[in-house]
Parts: structure tokens; C-alpha cells; sequence
């Protein structure tokens, strides 16, 4: 991917010695347009990042991931496709708002995140996570869950009681809820693998505000006992710390 134009490689290992000037300049540099930001973190095969960036002529969505392997397929989908509206960034996703600026970025898609069982902070949806995004994600700007792991849909959920965080749209069964609409009806490649095993599909639409306090929810949670592709069965405390 190192010849691809929309592609930006920006590993844990190099971005302390090679600067990233397109950091509040997406827009500008990169776009061409003033239309809002929209990144799906942990994207992988970039499912959702090609299939938004086709749906929506009139927003800019970034697929980020570490793996580059995955990532090629999407990005080699939306040169293929030629979507102007498309970029990719490999980098890990603990340094994200390195790359962006407060306020560039309206909206996050977490796609079938992995659960991070034994330790909350590595959670995607984690209050640690939380306080990251507010760096460069505008004020009240819209999160996106969508996971197979009923571990991660309940931590998430009592994250955002124990944080009184407005709540948009809530289910834990998205296929059977009368949701499942055009966007939502994106399916990765290990999410079909799911449904077809039977499993339900979670979504949580929710909104993250500047100001207050976050703090991690103290609850016990039944961890994901189920083996699924390419993800091991996990073990640990039933704990959410």
C-alpha cells in the first residue's frame, strides 16, 4: 500500500520520528472539501469505511487499523472504485489523536471491536478511550457500536449509565429490531461468518459530550464464552477492571 494515495502509514514505531502535518488539515490537504469527518477504528477489511464512503458523496470517512494485510482489501476497493471520499491510516490506535485536531473529527465507528475482556482500558469503548476521543472529536459528536460480544455490549452499556451519556438508539438483537437499515445492513467479513453461527448482532448509537467526568462502571460482567473465527475463547476475571 505504500504507492496508494490515500493511504497513510503511521505505525507506533515511526510516529515519534516522521511528523504528521495533515493533523487538522484533513480537509484541506487531503479532501479537498469542508465536509464532516467520519473514522471507523479498528476497521480492518474496511467494510464499512468503502461501504459509507459510497453511500455518502457529502462526508470523508478514514478506515483505521494496525494490520496492514487487512486493510489493503479496502483500500485497493476504494482505488478501485476511485472514491475521492476514502482514506485509510495504519497506525495503532492508542496514539489516534496524534492525528487529528479538537473538533475535526463529527463521528466514530467501532466495528466488531475486539472485547478486550481482562483489562477495561484496552476496551475501545472504555472510559480511557473516551477521554482520547474527546481530543479531536467535536462536542456531542455521534459514536457508533456494533459488536457480536455480548460481553463488550454490556460494558458499554453500563459505561454509559454510570456516565449519564445520551443514549441515541440501544439493541441487542440489531437484525431483529427494525434498525437494520441501509447503513447498519453493512456486513463485514467475519460478521456474516457470525449470523450464519447464529449470533446476534448489538448496536449502540450514543453521543459523547466535553465536559464531566468519566469514570469506569464497577460491575461484574459474564464474559464471552463462545469460540468464534479467529477469535480464541478468552479467560480471566468477571470483572469489568
Amino acid at each position: 500500500m505504500a504507492g496508494y494515495p490515500h493511504v497513510f502509514e503511521y505505525p507506533y514505531s515511526v510516529i515519534d520520528n516522521v511528523p504528521f502535518a495533515m493533523k487538522g488539515h484533513w480537509n484541506r490537504d487531503f479532501f479537498k472539501n469542508g465536509h464532516p469527518i467520519v473514522l471507523e477504528l479498528g476497521c480492518g477489511r474496511g467494510e464499512y469505511t468503502v461501504g459509507l464512503a459510497r453511500r455518502y458523496s457529502d462526508k470523508n470517512f478514514i478506515g483505521v487499523d494496525i494490520k496492514g494485510a487487512r486493510m489493503w482489501t479496502g483500500a485497493t476497493e476504494a482505488l478501485q472504485l476511485g472514491l475521492t471520499n476514502a482514506a485509510f491510516l495504519r497506525t495503532n490506535i492508542e496514539i489516534i489523536d496524534r492525528f487529528f485536531a479538537p473538533g475535526e473529527v463529527s463521528e466514530i465507528w467501532l466495528t466488531f471491536s475486539d472485547p478486550q475482556m481482562k483489562k477495561a482500558t484496552k476496551r475501545l469503548t472504555s472510559t480511557y478511550f473516551m477521554e482520547c476521543y474527546r481530543h479531536f472529536l467535536q462536542p456531542g459528536g455521534i459514536i457508533h457500536l456494533k459488536t457480536d460480544s455480548d460481553f463488550l455490549f454490556t460494558y458499554t452499556r453500563c459505561m454509559l449509565e454510570a456516565n449519564g451519556l445520551p443514549v441515541e438508539f440501544m439493541t441487542d438483537d440489531l437484525y431483529h429490531s427494525g434498525m437494520d437499515d441501509d447503513i447498519l445492513g453493512i456486513r463485514t467479513y467475519y460478521e456474516q461468518q457470525w449470523l450464519d453461527r447464529g449470533l446476534n448482532i448489538k448496536y449502540i448509537r450514543f453521543r459523547l459530550p466535553q465536559e464531566g467526568t468519566l469514570a469506569e462502571p464497577d460491575v461484574e460482567i459474564e464474559l464471552d464464552n463462545y469460540r468464534s473465527y479467529n477469535r480464541s475463547k478468552r479467560s480471566g476475571l468477571h470483572t469489568s477492571r
